[in-house]
């Protein structure tokens, strides 16, 4: 059975090996000690929420949130930035268990809602989907980088 739990600060070397995997896949660098600092500002500094999904004591997935706002709706909103289930427990339901619990983590704080970015290729859309997502179609995505 998969448990999803709120990660505090005592939690953080709990999602380290899921974190760095999560960075490793889009192609960064393997740092332990550069995510675990990261991390640790997010939840030390309230800029995120972390819930992990555990089988037992060890965590196999994760989602991160930040905190938004709408200045057309005059509302705030989080952006689910992070979404990362260890390969081995993939096709387990663990995604949509951590879908599920950031829409009521959403609802239970009065959120207006969550936004995601994705690949064009990612099968996960189909998932989004199935829990009520829709695909904003009416809008490009842009990004400016500093160079």
């Amino acid at each position: 059975m998969v448990n999803i739990e709120q990660v505090t600060t005592s939690e953080i070397n709990d999602i380290i090996p899921l974190f760095d995997g999560y960075r490793v896949f889009y192609k960064m660098k393997s740092d332990l000690d550069a995510a675990r600092i990261f991390l640790q500002d997010r939840v030390t500094n309230n800029e995120s929420v972390i819930f992990a999904a555990y089988e037992g004591k060890n965590a196999i997935g994760f989602v991160q949130l930040y905190f938004t706002f709408s200045s057309v709706s005059l509302e705030k909103s989080i952006i689910l930035n992070d979404l990362y289930v260890a390969a081995e427990h993939r096709g387990k339901s663990v995604g949509q268990q951590l879908l599920l619990k950031s829409q009521e983590f959403c609802k239970i704080n009065s959120y207006k809602g969550l936004a995601l970015e994705t690949a064009i290729d990612n099968p996960a859309q189909k998932l989004y989907e199935k829990l009520g997502w829709e695909k904003d179609s009416h809008c490009f995505h842009y990004f400016w980088q500093v160079k």
